[in-house]
């Protein structure tokens, strides 16, 4: 039998248990903070003399120079070719939906013009410099690169440079080969804490960006946060996340694998299946006792079932999709038979995969959409990251000489009742200005 708990809303305590569920402390403790505190003061005190030592320490390898942490473009247009051809056909399919979809997101200026001949709107400028925090090590992601980088380069963000550890020296060729197709423009062979520190204070190897997006282990997001201020970053994203919601119609092996697909990325990770037949839940059960056994990454799938992982029974599809909102999702299955009326009822999810045959997978990796998404139940209030999240916004103010005349008695009246002189004199004399 499988080990993943059953829940119901019928059940007197059904709130309390999912609250529990449901609850995440993705701070990291005293001792992680502070070592991360110690290498963000180091780094800035001594450079790249502190993030060589780092590196022969944290990734255990010896270069003899900083200049040796970078990693040239021809390395990474040698692994586009080494990899196989099957590879760099997959990559250049995900790149070309992940652009496409990015090219819809593209913010541009606007302004109008009041009848008495001021200006008012808003400027669009990309972000001058951006750093990408790529994992290394078991956990190297390709896709992460593309969904970071190639919006990013959508934006228009002039240069890109990006981060990745390399345990005991070793590169992933697969990760190279995705920075050369999604045009990354420097790439360093620094990782953790250090990298995170080295991107937002800079030195003189590593230049200071403006904001630092990514994904990490629990060392990178604490540095993240300490050095959010600085310079902007995405999230600090917690664990990934699934809950699906199927009215029984789905074939049980498709949902049970779709829990697994979140399950397996570590054990924190969460997997909630919520239907409203509770025959079809004994159904999926089956499937995951038959399945479970035939998946490479079994154990950490078990544990994460066993840890965080759910089947809740529903009175009906109205209470689930309450109850979606309220866990407020960072990947949303609606696999039920009229997937888009649904959807329409959902106010809290980072994506949404709409219909029997839309697995959560193929958001993770070439549907288009960006899979860096919000965890935690932050989906209440943030988004998927995207090109906006590369650009930033100016305001346009062009007073004529009619507006000021006009605008000025009211900056008048509203400043002089705050007490700040200053500013209802700046305005009256522009006032007054455009009168005489």
């Amino acid at each position: 039998m499988a080990d993943i708990r059953r829940l119901s809303t019928a059940d007197a305590d059904f709130s309390a248990q999912l609250q529990a569920l449901l609850a995440w402390e993705s701070v990291s403790d005293a001792r992680v903070q502070g070592t991360v505190d110690t290498i963000i003061r180091d780094l800035r005190a001594r450079g790249d003399e502190a993030l060589l030592e780092y590196t022969r320490r944290f990734d255990r390898w010896e270069p003899a120079r900083a200049a040796d942490l970078e990693i040239p473009q021809a390395r990474l247009a040698q692994a586009w070719e080494a990899i196989p051809a099957a590879q760099r056909v997959a990559l250049e399919t995900a790149a070309g939906r992940i652009r496409a979809y990015a090219e819809h997101q593209a913010l541009s200026g606007w302004s109008y013009v009041e009848a008495d001949g001021t200006l008012l709107g808003q400027k669009v400028t990309p972000l001058d410099r951006v750093g990408l925090y790529v994992p290394g090590g078991k956990a190297a992601y390709p896709s992460s690169v593309l969904m970071n980088a190639i919006p990013a380069k959508v934006a228009g963000v002039a240069e890109l440079i990006m981060v990745v550890p390399t345990p005991a020296g070793e590169l992933n060729e697969l990760v190279l080969a995705a920075a050369h197709a999604a045009g990354v423009d420097r790439v360093f062979a620094v990782g953790g804490a250090q990298a995170v520190a080295a991107l937002a204070y800079g030195t003189a190897t590593v230049p200071a960006v403006d904001k630092i997006v990514g994904p990490g282990n629990i060392y990178v997001a604490t540095a993240k946060r300490a050095v959010f201020g600085q310079v902007g970053i995405d999230m600090v994203a917690g664990p990934s996340e699934i809950l699906i919601l199927c009215d029984g119609g789905t074939a049980p092996e498709w949902i049970a694998m779709d829990l697994f697909s979140q399950a397996e990325h570590d054990e924190d990770a969460q997997s909630i299946l919520v239907a409203w037949d509770p025959a079809y839940l004994d159904r999926v059960v089956a499937a995951i006792d038959r399945l479970l056994p035939t998946m490479e990454r079994q154990a950490i799938i078990a544990a994460a079932l066993r840890a965080r992982g759910a089947l809740i029974l529903a009175r009906d599809q109205d209470e689930a999709a309450a109850l979606a909102n309220q866990i407020a999702p960072e990947h949303l299955e609606l696999s039920v038979a009229d997937p888009e009326t649904l959807a329409g009822r959902i106010r809290h999810a980072g994506a949404i995969f709409m219909g029997r045959h839309t697995a959560e997978a193929l958001g993770d990796y070439c549907a288009g959409p960006n899979h860096v998404l919000p965890t935690s139940r932050t989906a209440r209030f943030s988004s998927p990251l995207g090109v906006y999240d590369f650009q930033k916004r100016s305001s346009l103010i062009m007073a004529s000489a009619t507006g000021a005349a006009t605008l000025s008695h009211t900056v008048s009246v509203l400043a002089r009742g705050e007490g700040l002189t200053a500013h209802a004199r700046s305005a009256e004399y522009r006032g007054e200005g455009s009168r005489g």
